[in-house]
């Protein structure tokens, strides 16, 4: 298995779901809490890029194909919190389906994750999703779809049918639905930021986008 962490304490890092207290610098006691989340979906369509971009801020064109399972975390500061990002990101191919019990175990949100320019990962989700849940039927869902600066260059009715299918596997899914894009810097931060106000029941302020040709952002009320 493949690991790699960014910015990660270790006070933060061995923090359980609830959250434990320590000494902040100045002496004062702050909370430290880790959220685990799982992303799933078939190969090559952009999970360890996604979390790349969110934890190290890059993009690499060079697509290194993850075999097994890959692991970054990322610790930001939210008032007198610190929370750390455990991410999990589990190779697409069949046979790696069996660790899939590793990812989302104990994972607070689970991403399920398909490329907007190749329809059939969007088919997959369905088996993706019937498995995960499987191991953990309390994860906050979310629908990912990637690479939309590719989706963006369809034609509008390509656009709108594979739109349309993506919001009725959200809404039966009861799941956010989110449209990305790491090389384009689209989402990536606010699709994290949505899983923490999801996570902690947090207001959210960011915008909802619905309409066809957009970067959907649908999380209120699903």
């Amino acid at each position: 298995m493949a690991s790699s962490s960014s910015a990660a304490t270790p006070s933060a890092a061995v923090a359980g779901p609830s959250g434990q207290n320590h000494q902040g610098e100045n002496g004062d006691e702050k909370n430290s809490v880790v959220i685990k989340v799982g992303m799933v979906g078939d190969s090559q369509i952009g999970k360890t890029s996604l979390m790349v971009k969110y934890v190290e801020g890059s993009f690499d064109e060079d697509y290194i194909q993850t075999l097994g399972v890959n692991f970054m975390e990322k610790t930001i500061s939210v008032r007198r919190t610190t929370i750390t990002f455990s991410i999990w990101d589990l190779g697409g191919q069949r046979e790696f389906v069996n660790m899939l019990p590793l990812v989302c175990n104990d994972a607070v949100a689970i991403l399920f994750m398909f490329d907007l320019s190749r329809k059939s990962t969007l088919n997959s989700v369905k088996e993706w999703y019937r498995q995960a849940r499987g191991f953990n039927k309390t994860a906050i869902p979310f629908l990912i779809g990637t690479k939309f600066d590719q989706f963006a260059t369809f034609p509008r009715d390509e656009q709108e049918e594979i739109t349309k299918q993506a919001k009725r596997f959200a809404k039966a899914m009861h799941a956010s639905l989110i449209f990305c894009s790491t090389s384009a810097s689209i989402n990536v931060q606010k699709i994290f930021k949505i899983v923490l106000a999801k996570a902690f029941d947090l207001k959210c302020v960011i915008p909802e986008i619905e309409g066809v040709g957009e970067p959907i952002l649908i999380y209120v009320d699903v």
